[in-house]
Parts: structure tokens; sequence; C-alpha cells
């Protein structure tokens, strides 16, 4: 039952005596602050790296959420990519965390804390997270998945405790938008955030812009797909992100699919 395992989690948490929590903003993170809070109060921050691959609306969620649940909440300025992630391999995951997870022990040793948290859950194991292993190579913690929820679970406990992300749409970073290959520029992350923020006024939920070179790929989920039926709004959404320097927009037929570029 989610309640037990709620429980789990606390105690689990608890036992680490102060903890600093990779939080960007999403559900799994912001749960986790959640409770890293109602189980260690004043011993539990909040740490987010602000880089050219975090989306505004993303920082401007997670400040939200920690203001909401009272948890110290430090923001990190990245202001480039590293050189290796902007070649952008396919274990590109593996690089980014390593870099930023780093950065985020280097500020929870500065204020005495040895134990960082990560917001993996137990769903993520089947899907490709080069990410992962740079996690375990750290030492960083994930009591989510120590605890064997899964996301629906945390969407509901999340629900319960009013937070007030619980039901938002999974959004990984801007550069999982961007194909295994092809360099990752903070101006093409710039349009591809531009262009997801023309989807989000036209009231879409659930979507990704993908980057292939000069064409614009969007998906959206299946049951949102109708929406586009509409010539006006095809029209409109196609001139705005060519606007952005998008040469072709193009719409993926079969709706989103998580990790579709993997």
């Amino acid at each position: 039952m989610p309640a037990d395992k709620y429980k789990e989690l606390l105690d689990c948490i608890a036992k680490k005596g102060k903890v600093a929590v990779a939080f960007s903003g999403g559900v799994d993170s912001s749960f986790l602050c959640y409770a890293a809070y109602q189980a260690l109060g004043k011993n539990s921050i909040a740490v987010t790296i602000v880089s050219p691959m975090l989306s505004k609306s993303e920082l401007c969620d997670a400040k939200k959420v920690a203001e909401q649940i009272g948890i110290e909440h430090i923001a990190i300025e990245e202001k480039t990519i590293d050189e290796k992630v902007a070649e952008n391999p396919r274990d590109r995951c593996y690089f980014c965390k390593k870099i930023e997870f780093g950065k985020i022990i280097q500020v929870a040793k500065e204020r005495g804390i040895s134990a960082v948290l990560d917001g993996t859950n137990i769903d993520d194991e089947s899907d490709y997270r080069p990410g992962l292993k740079a996690l375990l190579e750290l030492g960083v913690f994930s009591p989510l998945r120590e605890v064997k929820l899964s996301k629906a679970e945390i969407r509901e406990l999340s629900h319960m405790a009013n937070i007030p992300v619980w039901d938002k749409p999974a959004f990984a970073c801007l550069a999982s938008r961007v194909p295994y290959g092809q360099k990752i520029t903070e101006e093409l992350l710039f349009k591809i955030e531009a262009g997801e923020e023309i989807l989000r006024s036209f009231g879409f939920k659930l979507f990704r812009l993908r980057a292939h070179e000069s064409i614009a790929r969007i998906e959206v989920a299946k049951s949102e797909r109708s929406k586009f039926f509409d010539e006006q709004i095809l029209d409109e959404i196609s001139k705005k992100i060519k606007e952005l320097g998008f040469t072709f927009v193009a719409m993926e037929l079969e709706g989103y699919e998580m990790g579709s570029l993997n």
C-alpha cells in the first residue's frame, strides 16, 4: 500500500540525519522534497541546478513548490553547457549527471550534509537511463526507488499532500529533445523551449518539440492529437514555430512516447 511505503520512506530519510535533495520541480523530486522536510525539517535542503537545459517553467514550479513545503531552496547557476554534454553522445546523461550532482554534493558538504537524494522511482528502471550509473558512482541515494514507489503511487501520495504538481506531466531536460549525435547549443535549447511554450499556450498538456536540425517535430499525447484537426490551429502553430528559426514543422502521427529518441 502507498501509505505503508510512505511511512517506510520517512524512516529511510530520517536515518540519514541531514539530506540535500536534487530538485528539478517535477513530480518525483517535489514529493521527495516534501517527504524530506516531513522527516527532517530544517535538516533538509533542496538544490536546483539552473542550467540552459532547465526550462523556465520547471524552475518556476520548483520555486513555488519549495516555498509551499517550507524547505530551504538553493539554486546553483550553470551558465554554459559542458563540451562533452554538448556533443550529445548516447550516454550524454551520464556525463551531465556526473557534473550536476558533483556540484550538488559540493554544496551539501559545505552545509555539513553527507547524504544527497534524487527522485528516481521504481518505474525508471524500465527506461534507458545512463545517468543512473553516474548516481551510483557518486553515492547518490534514491529513496523512492528504495521503497519501491511507482510513479502512480507518488502522484497519489502527492495529491493527498496537496503538492501542486501532483498531476504535472513528466518533462525531462530540454536536451532530451535533441537526437543523439546532433550538437546541443544554447540557441537550440532556447528555440525548443520557446516552441514548447507555444504548444502550452494552445492548451496542450503533454508534449515535446523534437529538433531534427531545421525540422521541428511535434509530439503530443495521443488523447490530445484531435486538437490539431483544425486548420487555423495548424497554421498558427506552424507559423509561430517557424518564426523561431525552424524551416519545417512536422507532427508525429502516433503521438507522444516517452524516450522516443532513445
